[in-house]
Parts: structure tokens; C-alpha cells; sequence
């Protein structure tokens, strides 16, 4: 399809409506070698991405002679600038299954880092490696990213080269569910960032937060929650904020190459002479639409982008807990953000990296409203009904969450009271 215009952008986001809801979880993780504490480099990755190859039947993704990524069936294994190996996982009917995706990986990447001099850490942010000792790798865009992202935001090659986060996709049934699953989604921002907080160490030292992750993701380029995500939103407004986004990339012909101040709107109006004035198609739309670094993002499915990664006893909480809410007790939620300020939402989105649960939202911390939405999203995965071969529903994996709530303490905060 040719996008020609607003109305082609809006089409695009309804081919996305569904029938039936699933779920989608990507996670990033760093690879340290075990010898020399470093981040491992290309060369080491390469490896690792060979041995899926040829011991599990991931199939290669390359550009040139360079191996990028990996793919069996609905699953993706991509790298991210500085190697952090991410696996994207297939679009599942329940959290049983998006664990059990998330565990087999797991099983095949440890087997293979055991054989390799590798260990796998998964947090928010590197916590021991300097910028300047991170290694890249060959993938075209990057290059065009590492020049481009830091002209408008100041810790985007932080972002780019040192954090590491779990997203989870989910579906939307019409534009109107849609609107309402954006709008819990961008109100709970901060509670998912203090909730998930797991980045509380740089170069082996407390940095004073508790997720440096969303500290940095909020001094990134085309980052951040805009003011007008948290009104309603639709798919026209997100439409007209994708035409006005600067292009950060073009590719032509299987190359990427500079944006020279384009936006998708010069795209639109066939008016980039390095593309022959050609106008963008769907693949076009949907490369520009991945380059947009907001805490909320549309595809033509809603992704929720604001937790740290962390280790496999928390791994399945994040995507439990708001599966529980958006599937399964959306308007109850709707309800409760419905009577939040605008502008609290946003200053505790600035203010939850550092201080995390004690962030105040309309009178209660976010502590206590971490524990009205744990009941609301324990509910919605009780009504879902979804039962393993152990006889347990959804809310089996909330326990992390139950957790942190009853020791108050948060991920970030035991490593931190571990260095004591």
C-alpha cells in the first residue's frame, strides 16, 4: 500500500483491530564474557547467533555477509547497538505460553552462553561498563542512530548502548478499546516504571535512581510521554504525530542512509531526491513507526515500553499484571485513572526513576495504588480463566509483584541493600 496521505496512516492502524486479543513480549539482555566482566563483542555475538543456527534451527537474517538476527517461526533474535540480544517473541494466547516461549529461550541461550565463556545479566541499565568501552555492531542503521540520536537528546547513546527493557505487545478490538487501553497504558507509566525498577547501579556504583533506564529514556531522542498521549487519543491524532516525526533513517535499496532533516510528511509528499521522489509504502510507514522511542507506542498493535529488564523470577510479572488489566478488566481501570490530574501523572512520570513507589498520584503513593491495581489486574486474570497442566491460572505470575509489595522493596532496592 502507498502512503499518500493521513487517511492511508489511519487504515493502517485499523488493519490492526483484532478479534481476539494475544500477547506479545520482547526482552533485552546484556552478555558479559566471564573472563574479562566485558560486554561481549560482535565477533562473540555471532557466534551465539550461529549456534542457535545450527543447534535449534533458527533461521539467519543478514545484511551483506554480517549475521543481524535470527528467526523460527513466529520468533525473532535481534541485536540491539551494543549487543544487548533480544528475543521478540510470537503473538500467544495466554501468559502460560508467553512464559513457556520466554523459558525455552532461556534454556537455549544459557546452554549455548555455558559453551561460549558468557554469562547473561539482565537489569535496566549496564551496571559496570563505561560508554566508551561499549562494543557496536555492523547493522546499517545504527551507524546513522549513533550520529543522529544525540542531537536531541542528551543521554540517547546511553539509551542506545547501555539499557535493556521488557515490552509487551498487546491488541486492541476497535479504535474506541484502543483509546482506552493507550490511556491506562500512558496514565500507569509511572507506576510500571517504579514497580519494575531495576537499574539502580552505573560502572558498579549507586547512581542515585532506582531505574536509571527511565531516567535515560526520558533525555532521549524522540523519547519520552508526550502531554498529549494522557488525552484521548485516537488513530487520527496519532496519525498526524507520526507525519510531523522527523525521519531518522531512509532506506533505499536495502541501505540506510542520513534523514537530512526530512520529516514523514516530505516522505509523504514525495519530496526526498534521494528516493527518486518516491512516496513511502507500508514497510516504509511501519521502519518509521519502530524509530518513534515513546514510553507508549502504536504499530498496528499498542506497545507498553516502560519496564526494566530483570532476571526469570520477575520476568512474567510485567506482562501479567497488565495483561490482567487491559484484557481483563479494562473499564474498572479506566475508571479509577479517569480522576487523575494530567500534570501529577506527569511529574511523577519525571519524578518515579528516582523515588520510585513513594511517587504520589492523586493523593496516594504509587505504593498504594500499585496495590488497587495488582487486586484489579489479579481480577481480569481470575475472569480470564486461562489454566496450566498444574491448575493455575494467570495470577500465578503476580507473585513477584505480591512480593515487592509486602517487603516495600523493589528489585533496584535489593541490589542496593545488597551492597551494604
Amino acid at each position: 500500500m502507498q502512503i499518500n496521505s493521513k487517511e492511508k496512516i489511519i487504515e493502517h492502524f485499523e488493519n490492526g483491530i483484532k478479534s481476539k486479543e494475544l500477547i506479545g513480549v520482547e526482552n533485552e539482555k546484556f552478555l558479559f564474557e566471564i573472563s574479562s566482566n566485558k560486554r561481549a563483542d560482535y565477533n562473540k555475538i555471532k557466534k551465539v547467533l550461529e549456534k542457535f543456527q545450527n543447534k535449534f534451527n533458527w533461521n539467519p537474517i543478514k545484511e551483506g555477509e554480517n549475521i543481524i538476527a535470527l528467526q523460527h517461526e513466529g520468533k525473532s533474535i535481534t541485536l540491539e547497538p551494543g549487543n544487548q540480544i533480544e528475543l521478540a517473541g510470537d503473538k500467544l494466547q495466554n501468559i502460560h505460553q508467553v512464559c513457556g516461549e520466554s523459558y525455552s529461550f532461556q534454556d537455549q541461550l544459557l546452554e549455548i552462553c555455558n559453551e561460549s565463556g558468557l554469562r547473561i545479566l539482565s537489569v535496566g541499565y549496564d551496571p559496570i561498563t563505561k560508554l566508551s568501552e561499549v562494543p557496536n555492531n555492523p547493522k546499517q542503521r545504527y551507524k546513522i542512530m549513533t550520529e543522529e540520536m544525540p542531537k536531541n537528546g542528551e543521554l540517547s547513546l546511553d539509551m542506545m548502548y547501555h539499557t535493556s527493557g521488557t515490552q509487551i505487545n498487546l491488541d486492541y478490538l476497535s479504535e474506541q478499546d484502543f483509546i482506552k487501553k493507550f490511556k491506562i497504558a500512558s496514565f500507569l507509566t509511572p507506576l510500571s516504571i517504579a514497580l519494575f525498577a531495576n537499574s539502580s547501579l552505573t560502572e558498579n556504583k549507586p547512581n542515585g535512581f532506582l531505574s536509571y533506564r527511565s531516567h535515560v529514556w526520558q533525555k532521549t531522542s524522540r523519547g519520552g510521554l508526550p502531554k498529549f498521549f494522557l488525552e484521548d487519543m485516537n488513530f487520527e491524532k496519532y496519525a498526524e504525530f507520526v507525519i510531523s516525526m522527523p525521519l531518522l533513517f531512509i532506506l533505499n535499496n536495502n541501505k540506510h542512509l542520513s534523514p537530512k532533516n526530512y520529516i514523514f510528511k516530505d516522505f509523504m509528499e514525495g519530496k526526498i531526491n534521494e528516493l527518486n521522489y518516491n512516496l513511502p509504502n507500508t514497510k516504509d510507514l511501519e521502519i518509521h513507526l519502530s524509530t518513534i522511542f515513546t514510553e507508549v507506542r502504536l504499530k498496528n498493535y499498542l506497545e507498553i515500553r516502560s519496564l526494566d529488564a530483570c532476571e526469570w523470577d520477575c520476568h512474567c510479572a510485567g506482562p501479567a499484571f497488565f495483561t490482567g488489566i487491559l484484557y481483563g478488566n479494562l473499564d474498572e481501570s479506566l475508571e479509577l485513572i479517569k480522576k487523575w490530574n494530567i500534570d501529577e501523572v506527569l511529574n511523577a512520570y519525571v519524578e518515579a526513576p528516582k523515588k520510585g513507589l513513594n511517587v504520589e498520584i492523586n493523593g496516594k503513593s504509587i505504593f498504594e495504588w500499585s496495590k488497587i491495581f495488582l487486586n484489579i489486574s489479579k481480577e481480569g486474570l481470575i475472569s480470564r480463566n486461562n489454566i496450566n497442566s498444574k491448575k493455575n491460572d494467570e495470577t500465578v505470575y503476580l507473585k513477584n509483584i505480591e512480593n515487592i509489595l509486602r517487603t516495600k522493596k523493589t528489585k533496584a532496592q535489593e541490589t542496593l541493600d545488597n551492597l551494604k
